[in-house]
């Protein structure tokens, strides 16, 4: 994608990713440089007219009720803006910046934030210009949106604050506008107030995550599937007919994508009439789709929610067609705070059921006459011992980030903001657990990759095969103890990248 066109009906998420992770080029259509104008000169009219109207001739927050004088609404913009970009801590990643400041632009084009065009085209300068404020992590209670994230994004715009260097250093933001050609703007009435009042940082976050989260629960479903061919377990748990009798679609897609996966393997063919194998595998095993689906179904309602938030008008005041100036809540970040909070949930628990798989590989009296620690000279050798306690602390770490941010509320603004959504908070540990599992499931990858090679003579599955060649050079053969850190890294890529899904699925077909 090398254009993203903005029209007054908004982006889609595939626009979002191709600015934040890509280089596409942001660009305003006329028909939303002309729904901008029409709004604005609503505005225009509540000036001239002398009206009390928030935000346009009043002041913000407890101080919604004191009267700004015409001759200072400019100057209310610009302190807004100044003193609202109060984040501390460190910066958040580009790509976070990068889907907040085009969310911005897509609520702004809507035409109901009263703005001029030259505001929303000043951040797609920024956005062209691959010019990235420095936003800090904390600051936004998720309240009236994103407030303090918000705010750093826009003092940029008035060169002022400060934005990430090449190499993620901070420069003033007035020396990137210079170099770059471009000027600070001016700030007329409303517009400081439009610029910050969004959820756009809670759902950038949220539309990455996403995007990670679909990927690496059909990921979870791969290693799973290794992990179980390599401990000789059963297919059978899989078939698609013990699924349709519960009908939840997640948990008959990762069933489906597991039953497949353990085809045409000679691992599973040496077992499969062994009257002495276990008539039931563990639940970590058996249960493996109907936890994976249930986290696939609770992204199947996280992306329901991000897909309505991203055609909604979520500023305040808002701007109606009919020229009236209506202040409302939907700039409240809970509906994204709670998705936020449940696809945590849901992925804390896909990383928890894989480290149980893991520990089962590595205890010699439950893997089924593998090698302790998977060790071929296990006593001086520790094989993935310590792999296996590096996927427990993590699993830990998830269960403490997977409790709820959105159940929690502190009062701000002299009692005027007396709840707020924490949805900022909600979405940026989502990212946190969603870099966890990806941890997670590199190391099941590689027990499994192993399992599997200590299985040898016996052939894996399609599946297995493309993961012993993915993990292979990193890997090798099970052998003495070798520095692990860096095998687990190289894990950690395969996980994280395309190129294992794409050869397992050029054996087997799609996954769902």
């Amino acid at each position: 994608m090398t254009n993203v066109t903005i029209q007054p009906t908004g982006i889609t998420a595939d626009d979002v990713l191709a600015v934040a992770r890509g280089t596409a080029t942001v660009v305003l259509a006329p028909a939303t440089i002309d729904a901008m104008a029409t709004s604005r000169a609503i505005v225009d009219g509540i000036e001239s007219s002398g009206r009390p109207v928030y935000g346009v001739s009043t002041g913000f927050g407890a101080l919604a009720n004191t009267f700004i004088a015409p001759e200072r609404r400019a100057e209310l913009q610009h302190a807004l803006i100044r003193s609202h970009a109060a984040g501390v801590g460190a910066p958040m990643p580009r790509e976070v910046v990068r889907a907040m400041m085009l969310l911005r632009v897509r609520s702004l084009a809507l035409g109901r934030s009263g703005v001029r065009p030259l505001v929303a085209e000043a951040l797609v300068d920024l956005l062209n210009h691959d010019i990235t404020p420095w936003v800090p992590e904390h600051g936004s209670l998720g309240a009236s949106g994103d407030l303090a994230p918000l705010a750093h994004c826009a003092l940029v715009l008035l060169g002022e604050g400060w934005v990430l260097g090449p190499n993620g250093e901070r420069q003033d933001a007035a020396d990137a506008l210079t170099s770059a050609g471009l000027k600070p703007i001016e700030l007329a009435a409303k517009e400081g107030l439009a610029l910050i009042n969004g959820t756009d940082g809670m759902l950038g976050m949220l539309l990455l995550a996403i995007h990670d989260a679909a990927h690496l629960f059909a990921m979870a479903d791969v290693t799973a599937a290794l992990a179980i061919e390599a401990m000789l377990g059963s297919e059978r748990p899989f078939l698609p007919e013990l699924h349709a009798i519960r009908p939840h679609p997640g948990q008959a897609a990762s069933a489906a994508n597991i039953h497949r996966l353990l085809q045409n393997s000679r691992v599973m063919d040496s077992h499969r009439d062994d009257l002495a194998h276990a008539v039931q595998d563990a639940y970590s095993m058996r249960c493996a789709p109907q936890v994976a689906g249930a986290a696939r179904d609770t992204l199947d309602f996280v992306r329901t929610v991000a897909g309505r938030e991203l055609v909604s008008v979520v500023d305040n005041p808002v701007v109606l067609p009919d020229g009236r100036v209506e202040s409302t809540g939907n700039f409240h970040g809970a509906p994204l705070g709670f998705a936020a909070d449940f696809l945590a949930i849901a992925a804390a628990e896909v990383g928890a059921i894989a480290e149980r798989r893991v520990d089962r590989l590595l205890d010699v009296t439950r893997s089924r006459e593998l090698p302790a620690f998977l060790s071929p000279d296990a006593g001086v050798n520790s094989g993935l011992m310590i792999a296996q306690y590096t996927a427990a602390g993590i699993v830990a770490e998830n269960r403490r980030l997977a409790a709820p941010a959105s159940v929690d509320s502190l009062p701000t603004s002299g009692m005027q903001e007396d709840h707020v959504s924490m949805g900022w908070a909600a979405a940026k540990k989502l990212r946190t657990v969603l870099d966890n599992l990806t941890s997670l499931l590199a190391v099941e990858l590689l027990a499994g990759v192993r399992g599997l090679q200590l299985r040898a003579p016996l052939e894996p599955s399609p599946a297995g095969r493309a993961a012993v060649d993915a993990l292979g050079t990193a890997a090798g053969e099970p052998g003495p103890d070798v520095f692990l850190a860096p095998v687990m890294e190289a894990a950690r890529a395969v996980v994280a990248g395309p190129e294992l899904r794409t050869a397992i699925e050029r054996e087997v077909g799609p996954l769902g």
